[in-house]
């Protein structure tokens, strides 16, 4: 008489080995060194937040992945978990970086990103509750946005 596990038609020898394949590339995982670097580059200058609030909302909706003031959480820990949440720094920080304002390298379209809903991305307001935003403060995010892309682009012009 063969036992078969969890009424899948799967003999358990055959279930268990697969379980410690599983457990054993998880472990093996781990080592592979990228998504291990948790530091924050220094914040050369933030952004010229036209108010507190707007600074608050920004914080707490952007900053983990566009700024070099990112709150690291238990699952950026662990592959590949890790790798994702890493990668993720990585391309906004290229994209926008608001510890880095004076390095002119910032894109025009945040206030598009946040009207459209694609910017704060849906997997990270899942597990985020700070980054879901109200219609309060989403407009008040927008404004803020629109008034730093205005800042921006008038100090780029005075440097050309």
């Amino acid at each position: 008489m063969q036992v078969r596990g969890l009424a899948i038609g799967v003999p358990l020898g055959m279930l268990r080995r697969a379980v410690i394949a599983v457990v054993v590339l998880f472990i093996a995982i781990q080592f592979v060194p990228y998504g291990h670097d948790r530091s924050n580059p220094p914040v050369t200058q933030d952004a010229p937040w036209p108010s507190a609030e707007a600074r608050r909302i920004a914080k707490g909706a952007c900053y983990d992945c566009h700024s070099n003031e990112t709150k690291w959480q238990w699952y950026d820990k662990a592959a590949p978990a890790s790798w994702l949440v890493q990668r993720d720094i990585e391309n906004g920080r290229d994209k926008l970086n608001f510890s880095e304002w004076n390095s002119g390298d910032n894109e025009d379209d945040l206030v598009e990103a946040v009207e459209d809903g694609s910017m704060p991305p849906r997997p990270y307001r899942l597990l985020h509750p700070g980054a879901r935003l109200s219609a309060k403060e989403k407009a008040a995010l927008i404004k803020a946005l629109a008034e730093l892309e205005a800042f921006h682009g008038h100090n780029q012009d005075r440097d050309d």
